[in-house]
């Protein structure tokens, strides 16, 4: 049969729709979408402030991010890496979590990595903290975001007002005297402010650098716990008296972010917390005590050892996700040394995420931004996880303990630790109550 004109027309108009279904117009393909979920610091909001240049030069990839506050971070990665859930490309994850999931197969391991990343760049605790260095599976499973140790910051303003001198190495005793000359709670200055809120990483952290400095640890040998013991009532009780007697109000409130906020506004006289801050609070468009600001080694009491901390935020793939070639393309870009040039250039040399890569200390841009850059490099270097405790330990690790059991036993026992702070109950009993949570769960994990 012949066809006339307007069927052959119309023929060739619907052969035509239906190659355009087939094939997508040049420009006009999806972007694969990976959902980052990460911790509301600073540094991280920024990486999120920057998300249009990475997906200007990435554009077949598009970025959902999920912030969320350190404690509910950690509880929501926890749950959807154990159960597969999958609900995340990309994880925010430190350096307690890495070895521990890394050996449970829940991590992709980042090995073939481009060679313009330069891994052999990383500063090398923070690398080692982010493998496995023994076994079939040794490699990298997180990279480095940033990396911190801890120290003490001071206002030089108040301490001169007070004439008072800072010592190459401050003790406790000297912090806890200082406290006392510098708290003006009338003039909205409190002498010291220090982690009160509740947390493995939060509170626990900063009091287990102090239960290390005077003398204590989390187990003995034979892994019995060590929460009863006399050093960790006299770390207590004097990290109590000290918050109670010069610190700001509601103090079980503040971590790392709220103080960093009081701090940076001129409210503290003290603050012994992590190195990573250091960098917003010498940045005069965020810190009001940019000019006035001092710093030195975190405080001792018996011993230096483990009287500074070791972490790194990273970030890391589970295996779980169903985009790991987007989401690898991703976490090379955002700890790259071009991502850190880029945050020097947008955002001032002094807010670059600190403490991962060479580099950025052999950088004069750096150098002459950040004058605290070579202390903290020095700090990083000098926390030792292998070497933590003034008598011999089981574990790995200066302000955490690196076994699965240590999330649960760690937020436990800063719950128990706030309450004391709050006056709920007495220190001694507070650390009866600890000592016999953390027995029940070693025996219940075969310990």
């Amino acid at each position: 049969m012949r066809l006339s004109h307007s069927m052959l027309s119309r023929r060739r108009l619907l052969s035509l729709a239906a190659l355009a279904a087939l094939t997508p117009l040049s420009g006009q393909a999806s972007a694969e979408t990976i959902t980052v979920a990460t911790v509301n610091n600073a540094d991280m909001v920024v990486m999120q402030s920057l998300t249009n240049e990475f997906e200007k030069s990435h554009p077949d990839i598009k970025l959902d991010w999920v912030v969320l506050e350190e404690n509910v971070l950690r509880q929501r990665l926890t749950t959807d890496i154990a159960t597969k859930g999958g609900q995340f490309d990309v994880m925010t994850i430190g350096t307690y979590e890495v070895p521990i999931w890394a050996k449970q197969g829940w991590l992709t391991k980042l090995d073939n990595l481009p060679a313009d990343y330069n891994e052999a760049d990383l500063i090398k605790p923070i690398r080692d903290g982010l493998s496995l260095t023994e076994g079939d599976d040794q490699g990298l499973y997180a990279l480095p975001f940033y990396g911190e140790s801890s120290m003490l910051y001071y206002r030089k303003d108040l301490f001169e007002k007070a004439g008072i001198d800072m010592p190459a190495k401050p003790t406790w005793t000297q912090v806890n005297d200082w406290a006392s000359k510098l708290n003006a709670p009338d003039e909205g200055v409190y002498g010291i402010c220090l982690r009160g809120k509740p947390g493995w990483g939060e509170n626990t952290a900063l009091l287990s650098t102090m239960v290390n400095s005077f003398g204590g640890r989390w187990f003995d040998e034979d892994w019995k716990p060590q929460l009863d013991s006399p050093a960790w009532n006299e770390a207590v009780n004097f990290y109590v008296d000290l918050m109670n007697n010069y610190g700001p109000p509601g103090a079980t409130s503040n971590g790392f972010n709220e103080n960093l906020a009081l701090f940076s506004s001129g409210k503290c006289g003290m603050w012994v917390d992590a190195t990573s801050a250091a960098g917003k609070l010498y940045n005069p468009k965020e810190s009001s005590v940019a000019d006035k600001l001092g710093f030195a080694p975190a405080p001792i009491a018996k011993t230096e050892k483990g009287s500074h901390w070791l972490w790194s935020w990273a970030l890391a793939i589970p295996e779980s996700s169903k985009s790991k070639d987007a989401a690898r393309t991703f976490i090379t870009w955002a700890t790259s040394e071009e991502y850190i040039n880029l945050v020097g250039e947008t955002q001032g040399w002094a807010s670059i995420p600190p403490g991962t890569r060479k580099s950025t200390y052999e950088n004069p841009a750096y150098q002459e931004a950040a004058p605290f850059a070579s202390f903290v490099m020095d700090a990083i270097n000098s926390a030792d996880p292998t070497d933590a405790t003034l008598e011999p330990v089981p574990y790995v690790g200066v302000q955490l303990v690196t076994i699965p059991e240590f999330q649960s036993i760690g937020t436990q026992v800063g719950q128990q630790m706030a309450a004391a702070l709050a006056g709920q109950t007495s220190v001694e009993d507070a650390l009866a109550s600890a000592q016999r949570s953390t027995e029940r769960t070693m025996r219940q994990s075969g310990y």
